[in-house]
C-alpha cells in the first residue's frame, strides 16, 4: 500500500477568507437575533390611545376618591365641632358637679381637698353618694345628665377617630391614583417622543382622520335610516333645545376648544365628568362628579329616544361621558392632549344615556 499523503494546510490567503466569512456570519446572526421591528405609526397610535384611555379610567377613579375625601372631610369637621361642643358642655357640668361634691364633702365633715385627692373626680364621689341616698333629686339628675353627656362625648370622639382614619386612607388612595395617572400619561408621551417630528404629525393627522371617519359613518347611518323610514328623516337638523337643555348645551358650547385637564371642572379646562357636572350646574341641576355616579343620576334613556341635553355614556365601565346635542352628536372633553369638541356618539363604544 502506498503511503497516505497528509493534507496540506490551507494557505494564509484562504484562512483569511474563511475567518472573514465566519466573522461576517456571526455578526449577521447577532444582528438578526437582536434586531427589533420598527413599530408602525398605526401601532404607535394604538398604544398611545390605549394608554390615554387607561389614564382617563384612572382619572374618573381619582375623581371618585376626591369626592369621597371632600365628603369625609365635611363629616369630620362636623363631628369635631360636635365633640368641641360636647366637651364645653361637659366642662360646665363638671364645674357644677364640683360645687355639689364640695358641698357634700363639707356636709359629711370630710375635708374636700383630701377627698378630691383620693377620688380625682367629683362625679365618682357623687355616684357613690347617689347610691347611698346622700344626694338630693336635683343633684342626682345633674349626675345622670353628666353621665349621659360623657357617654355621648365618648361616642362622638370614637366616631371622629374612625372618620379621620378613613380620611387618611382615602388620602393615600388619592395620592396613589394620581401617581398612576401621571405614569400612564408619561408612558404615552414617551411613546410619542420616540417618533420624529414628521411622524408625530402623521399620528395626530390619523386621529383627525379617525374623527372624520366617525362623522362620515354617522352621516351614512342617518342616511340609511332616512331611506328606510318615511316617517323619520335623520338628515334634518335636530329641533333646537329649549329650557334647561338649552342652558346645558349653551354652557358646553362655550367651552369648545378649551383643553382637557384631568380632574378639572373649569373654568379653563375640564375632564369629561367635570364638563357635564358644570353644564348641569349652570342649569341649576346638581349631579354627581364622577361619570359612574352620573350614570345613576337619572332614568335610562333608549338611544332612539335621545334628546338634546341628555348624558351619553361610553365603554363597559362607564368611564366616559358627554352631553348629547342632537343629530347623533355630543360635546365632550376627550382626553389629555385634546380639547373640548363635538363628536358623533358612534365614535366610541356607546353604553347608554341618562336624563337627570
Amino acid at each position: 500500500m502506498g503511503k497516505r499523503r497528509k493534507p496540506s494546510p490551507p494557505s494564509r490567503a484562504r484562512m483569511a477568507v474563511l475567518t472573514t466569512a465566519m466573522a461576517g456570519g456571526a455578526v449577521l446572526a447577532a444582528g438578526t437575533a437582536h434586531a427589533e421591528p420598527t413599530p408602525t405609526l398605526a401601532s404607535v397610535k394604538e398604544q398611545v390611545d390605549k394608554l390615554n384611555e387607561e389614564a382617563e379610567q384612572s382619572v374618573e377613579q381619582y375623581n371618585g376618591f376626591q369626592d369621597k375625601q371632600q365628603k369625609l372631610q365635611g363629616e369630620a369637621n362636623k363631628i369635631q365641632e360636635k365633640v368641641a361642643r360636647g366637651q364645653d358642655a361637659m366642662n360646665e357640668l363638671r364645674t357644677r358637679l364640683g360645687a355639689v361634691a364640695a358641698d357634700q364633702y363639707r356636709n359629711n365633715g370630710i375635708d374636700p381637698s383630701v377627698q378630691l385627692m383620693l377620688d380625682s373626680d367629683p362625679a365618682a364621689y357623687l355616684e357613690r353618694a347617689a347610691v347611698q341616698n346622700q344626694v338630693t333629686d336635683g343633684q342626682a339628675a345633674l349626675l345622670r345628665q353628666a353621665q349621659d353627656e360623657q357617654r355621648k362625648l365618648d361616642q362622638d370622639r370614637a366616631e371622629a377617630t374612625a372618620t379621620l382614619a378613613q380620611l387618611d386612607s382615602v388620602g393615600a388612595e388619592l395620592v396613589a391614583k394620581k401617581q398612576e395617572i401621571q405614569t400612564k400619561l408619561s408612558q404615552a408621551q414617551a411613546v410619542l417622543n420616540k417618533l420624529g417630528a414628521e411622524d408625530r404629525v402623521k399620528v395626530n393627522a390619523q386621529q383627525a382622520a379617525d374623527k372624520a371617519k366617525a362623522e362620515a359613518q354617522q352621516a351614512a347611518a342617518a342616511d340609511r335610516a332616512s331611506r328606510s323610514s318615511a316617517r323619520q328623516d335623520l338628515n334634518t337638523p335636530a329641533p333646537p333645545a329649549s329650557g334647561r337643555a338649552a342652558t346645558i348645551i349653551a354652557f358646553a358650547q362655550a367651552q369648545l376648544g378649551k383643553p382637557y385637564g384631568w380632574s378639572k371642572s373649569g373654568p379653563d379646562s375640564f375632564d369629561c365628568s367635570g364638563l357635564t357636572s358644570q353644564a348641569y350646574k349652570a342649569a341649576g341641576v346638581r349631579i354627581s362628579r364622577m361619570s359612574q355616579d352620573q350614570w345613576n343620576d337619572g332614568p335610562r334613556i333608549s338611544r332612539d329616544a335621545l334628546q338634546p341635553g341628555d348624558l351619553v355614556f361610553f365603554y363597559n365601565d362607564i368611564h366616559h361621558v358627554g352631553i348629547y346635542i342632537g343629530d347623533g352628536k355630543m360635546i365632550h372633553a376627550p382626553r389629555t392632549g385634546k380639547n373640548v369638541e363635538v363628536l358623533p356618539i358612534s365614535a366610541m363604544p356607546y353604553m347608554g344615556a341618562v336624563r337627570p
